[in-house]
């Protein structure tokens, strides 16, 4: 840290630096001083023996209080007449010991790693989920699965189910896959973490297949956000119906609305293409037409544009999950 801050500060600064390394400038200053105009901070007339602070450690870690919070044991020995030292003090003690933590013995959850995907052309990085949509009645539900490119945002596949089932996904996986005639080691597919997804069904042919698995962490829905952007945008289409009256039905109605979404839903996400002309590789050519309109309206009316002349959105060159940050290169 103290190299980097070295090669930075001459740069941009030492605010800047501190700001980009997370560090803080008061630290910088004074590793900065020279070791011997550092004075050591003097001991208060106050402060706990060392022994003092040895009998309240025993104290805290003794099987009695082991597993209660530093207050919890402070207010039990007030109620037996033994001042020991104030909570923050117990606090002190235990940094010193490296036991600042929760004391109590509880679960403790695996550290999940932040996925991040990257897609410069169709049918790199897929991405799916499964949704529930109303069927006849009250607390009656179907299970559409939808698996879509984040690139071009086409949904290459889709089904929907009365129930949720790993033989459902493995099906609904392999035909989809099959279909696009997807390649080993071409693709990555991400998901969530749901029963279907994490399945052992649904990893080994994802390994059988040579595809790279993907998955959000738990509870963080910002991990698939083109899947569930996807799904709000078909549920709150406007000919969407509250229920279906059977499977059959919702199946008739989705392949109709996929086929709008896919040709004729122009997606503000991709330069307001359609997703079928990104996927197949139409972009380029819808964009040069489009243009051609906008330089005709300023050859007719160049008045009602002030700034430039108009010009199309280009098409992403990404599309990501969870894009890194940029981080300092020091030369």
């Amino acid at each position: 840290m103290t190299t980097a801050l070295s090669h930075l500060v001459p740069r941009v600064g030492i605010a800047p630096a501190c700001a980009a390394l997370g560090v803080c400038r008061a630290k910088f200053y004074r590793r900065r001083k020279p070791q011997a105009e550092r004075k050591p901070r003097p001991t208060p007339s106050r402060a706990l023996s060392s022994a003092e602070k040895t009998h309240v450690l025993d104290v805290l870690d003794s099987e009695r209080f082991v597993d209660e919070p530093v207050r919890q044991v402070y207010a039990q020995l007030l109620d037996e007449q033994v001042y020991l030292c104030s909570p923050r003090t117990m606090y002190r003690i235990l940094t010193e010991a490296n036991q600042v933590c929760d004391r109590r013995r509880q679960r403790r959850h695996p550290t999940y790693v932040k996925p991040e995907l990257v897609a410069t052309k169709p049918n790199q990085v897929w991405s799916w989920d499964i949704t529930k949509i109303p069927g006849p009645l009250r607390g009656h539900f179907y299970n559409l699965y939808v698996m879509l490119d984040i690139f071009s945002r086409y949904v290459v596949g889709w089904t929907i189910v009365a129930r949720e089932s790993r033989e459902v996904a493995k099906a609904f996986l392999l035909a989809t896959f099959t279909r696009h005639g997807i390649a080993p080691g071409q693709l990555a597919c991400h998901s969530d973490r749901g029963a279907s997804m994490v399945a052992k069904t649904t990893v080994q042919l994802y390994a059988d297949l040579d595809i790279t698995a993907s998955f959000s962490r738990p509870r963080v829905s910002n991990d698939n956000p083109y899947s569930e952007s996807a799904f709000k945008t078909l549920k709150y289409h406007p000919e969407t119906p509250e229920r279906f009256g059977s499977v059959e039905d919702s199946r008739a109605f989705f392949a109709s609305l996929f086929d709008w979404y896919n040709d004729r839903h122009r997606h503000s996400g991709i330069a307001l293409l359609t997703p079928s002309d990104v996927h197949h590789g139409r972009a380029d050519v819808v964009i040069q037409k489009r243009q051609l309109a906008l330089d005709a309206a300023y050859a007719t009316n160049p008045e009602r544009f002030v700034a430039h002349p108009p010009t199309h959105p280009r098409l992403p060159a990404e599309a990501w999950i969870n894009q890194p940050r940029n981080a300092f290169v020091l030369e």
